[in-house]
């Protein structure tokens, strides 16, 4: 049964960490102004990431650090929220996982969860609103631990596969055995890769295919340029991370 966070029409554009125009000023990534961008652009679906701050507040946040988005070398855990409201105001505005998910009721959320100290609190604050939330990480244990405590707050969101399934997946596609593949797909809603990594192709026909038997998506990130959007959504990909949400809006003909 498909999870209620994949609305039924493909194929769905992920704005990455929102959508910063590219006129806008004094807006960057991950803030108010880009998941609002993002969402008077018609997109649906908005990929961000989960720190947690000094006071145990979850911040949309990518970097580990303030250093590139403020030049300010303290990491976001040593960061209360109020002071990190102060230093963002003036770049687009702070948003919390709290925020965001009552601030744009009609936008699904992609979440990459940062840190391990973030993942039960992410897990108990996206629980109430499960249905429009998907939860991943790179690490397939800090991603568990996430879903386990939205679980246990009452929710089901839905997730896609860490590093670690990811390699599962691609060993078990070049191995053609489907119970192999099935295995590395288990409890997975998406598979979210980019293209390639370094030499190695993880985006092909074959494993497109197998992914769909299984019942699952495949998400390519992060794809800027519109003969490559093109190219992977003839190919069967069902959704693109870009911050080009313009851009895909009109390659696919529409807001999905």
């Amino acid at each position: 049964m498909t999870h209620p966070y994949f609305a039924p029409d493909r194929p769905r554009v992920l704005a990455h960490r929102g959508f910063v125009p590219p006129d806008a000023e004094n807006v960057v990534e991950n803030t108010f102004a880009a998941f609002a961008a993002a969402h008077a652009a018609g997109v649906r679906y908005v990929e961000s990431d989960c720190h947690l701050s000094a006071d145990g507040t979850v911040i949309l946040f990518h970097d580990t650090d303030l250093a590139r988005v403020a030049g300010d070398p303290r990491r976001i855990s040593e960061v209360g929220r109020r002071e990190l409201e102060q230093i963002m105001a003036d770049r687009g505005g702070l948003v919390t996982l709290t925020q965001a998910l009552e601030s744009f009721p009609t936008l699904r959320f992609n979440l990459d969860v940062k840190a391990d100290d973030a993942a039960a609190a992410v897990g108990r604050a996206v629980a109430p609103y499960a249905d429009r939330v998907l939860l991943t990480s790179f690490s397939d244990r800090r991603r568990m631990l996430a879903l386990r405590a939205a679980r246990a707050a009452g929710g089901n969101p839905a997730t896609s596969a860490g590093t670690g399934r990811v390699v599962a997946l691609v060993a078990a596609v070049a191995s053609g055995m489907p119970w192999l593949i099935r295995r590395a797909l288990r409890g997975i809603d998406a598979v979210q890769v980019p293209e390639r990594r370094g030499p190695l192709r993880i985006v092909s026909p074959r494993m497109i295919r197998a992914v769909h038997r299984s019942g699952a998506e495949v998400h390519v990130w992060t794809v800027n340029d519109a003969d490559d959007m093109k190219r992977l959504l003839a190919a069967g990909v069902d959704g693109l991370v870009t911050d080009r949400a313009d851009r895909a809006q009109l390659v696919i003909g529409g807001p999905r």
